[in-house]
Parts: structure tokens; sequence; C-alpha cells
């Protein structure tokens, strides 16, 4: 990056300028290097290196995750045994939060990285976000979690909106010039519904080509969130007691899946073709309905075909499905 003139320690949106970049964990932005052509190249980087921000907060209210946590620190948090930096490594922090099922989402999320420990302990929550890319794994875990970002903007301006419309295509998001990401909060109630994950690549350790995960709220409600497969998450929700679940909505879930996802939403690259991303969407949807609709203690990885035969695809010799 050999247009940087300087390197500037703040938090602070007032000091953003044109050609400037924030910088976390730089795992992205140095790897890229310097915008796109017809942009401004970059001249500075703010390095929010020197922030003091807690990266795990737990309180009733749900989970409180800085931009600039790392993976590694995410990671480390469910463990009761981890020595965390964190209000979530006293013992109050990690109780409280172990009785919450959407924890489980975490390590699952964090692995769909399939990253070097380097990575883990550069790379941050917000930089995942920010960087916006289908198959990123922390968008996947906080839209699927209801979560809400925080958005710092000059002259102290702050706002929030829902993770689920932060990510708006492959590679976009709705910041505005100069803003920055500061937290992500995950609500009690989500992290409270019971939840399963899936995730499909094309190789055995390639980057995620679909990852559904599911949630199954107190009062029945079925939250589908499909990421990976399309260029920006997607979140459906079926209103209907677990018993009806069980058996009346496999024809519901599908319809809602078309009118949720068209075609050209489903993403193209060399991770798999747009048919296959939407064959496989449709397949692990139907098993993550099939699994949070059975009773609790049925072995999920019976239940995976009872209701959905693949729509003339198969894996592709990919990796078979995985269950949080």
């Amino acid at each position: 990056m050999n247009t940087i003139e300087a390197v500037v320690r703040t938090a602070d949106p007032a000091q953003w300028r044109e050609g400037d970049a924030w910088l976390a964990g730089g795992t992205v932005l140095f790897s890229s290097g310097s915008p796109s052509a017809g942009q401004e190249p970059l001249r500075r980087l703010l390095d929010l290196g020197s922030t003091d921000w807690t990266p795990i907060a737990v309180s009733a209210a749900g989970i409180e995750l800085a931009a600039t946590c790392t993976i590694a620190q995410l990671y480390a948090f469910p463990d009761a045994d981890a020595d965390a930096d964190a209000d979530a490594g006293s013992a109050a922090g990690r109780g409280l939060a172990g009785n919450w099922p959407g924890v489980e989402l975490v390590r699952p999320c964090c692995e769909s990285f399939v990253a070097s420990f380097k990575v883990w302990n550069m790379s941050t929550v917000g930089g995942n976000l920010c960087t916006s890319l289908p198959a990123g794994p922390m968008i996947s875990l906080c839209a699927a979690l209801d979560a809400t970002a925080t958005i710092l903007g000059p002259g102290g301006a702050r706002r929030t909106l829902p993770v689920l419309d932060f990510v708006t295509g492959d590679g976009t998001n709705c910041l505005a010039p100069g803003e920055l990401l500061r937290s992500v909060g995950l609500p009690a109630v989500a992290l409270s519904s019971r939840v399963a994950f899936r995730r499909l690549s094309l190789s055995n350790l390639g980057r995620s080509a679909v990852l559904l995960i599911g949630r199954l709220d107190a009062g029945g409600t079925l939250v589908l969130t499909v990421t990976a497969a399309t260029k920006r998450p997607v979140q459906l929700r079926l209103e209907s007691s677990a018993a009806a679940l069980a058996g009346a909505l496999t024809d519901a879930l599908s319809e809602a899946l078309d009118t949720a996802v068209p075609d050209d939403l489903y993403h193209d690259d060399v991770h798999g073709l747009p048919a296959w991303r939407k064959d496989m969407t449709y397949r692990l949807a139907h098993e993550i309905q099939a699994e949070l609709t059975a009773p609790a203690d049925r072995d999920p990885l019976r239940i995976s075909g009872d209701f959905w035969p693949p729509r003339g695809g198969t894996l592709n010799g990919g990796p078979r499905t995985e269950g949080a």
C-alpha cells in the first residue's frame, strides 16, 4: 500500500477525511490493497488499535460485541475456562451466557472462516461485517440472532439498525463516508431460542457457499436466515406453533423461499453456481425445519432427510451438512 502517508490512532469519526480508511485487524485491507480504479487512493489509515472497547460484554439484555473484538476472542468466549479480557470473562457473565442456546452458534460461525490462527488473532467482528462479503460468517451469526449495529458518525452522531439491513449486497453496506461501526448487540430473546446450523462448501476447506441458521422462538416462530448463498442476508419468519411446523409447513417454507429469494439474488462465483446454491438452500432449509420441530432429544442426523429430497441436485462432492 504505497500510497499511505500517515497512520493516525483514533476512533473519532470527526477526524475522517477523503482518502482515509478505518483500520481494525487489517486482514482484508492489507490483502486487497488500495481501492479499485476510479476511487480515491488511500492516503491515511485511522487505526482503531488504541481503543479500550471491551471486546465482549454480557448482561441480562444480551451480548454486546465491540467491532474490534477479534475472532480468537469470540471463539474463546463460550469456554468456561477461557481467560477472556472482557466482562464475559467473569464467572457471572459466562454463567448467564451459558443459559442461552444461541451461544452454540458462536464456534461454528468462527470455524466457517476456515482461516489460520494468524487471521483469527487479527481479524475482527466489525471488519467482517464491514467487508460485507456474502460468505462473511460474522454476518451470518449477527443477522441470524437479530443483532443491532451501532454506528458512529462525525459530530457525535450515532444511529442503530439491524445487521440484517447493514449489508446491502456483495461487498456493499449502508455505511456513509466517515461512519464507523462501533458494536453489535445480540439480544437475549434471540439467544434464548433453540438453534440449528448448516453450512456447505464445494471443497473440504473451502469458503462457505451456503450457510443457513435457524431459530425456533419461544412462541413457535421459525426464523430462518440465509447467507453465503445470497448476495446479502435474507430472513424468513414462519408464524405458527411448533406442532404445525413439524408437519404442515413444508410447502409453505418452499413458497416463502421462492418469494424471499429471487434467482438473481443468489451469489455467483467460483465457490458455487447460483443454481447449486439455490438447490442446497432449499435442502438445508428443510433440514433445519425438521431438526427444530422434532423433539429436542431426536438425533438431527436421522431427521436431516425426513422432509426434503434434493430438488434434482446433489452435494457435488462437498462435505455433508454440519449440525450445531
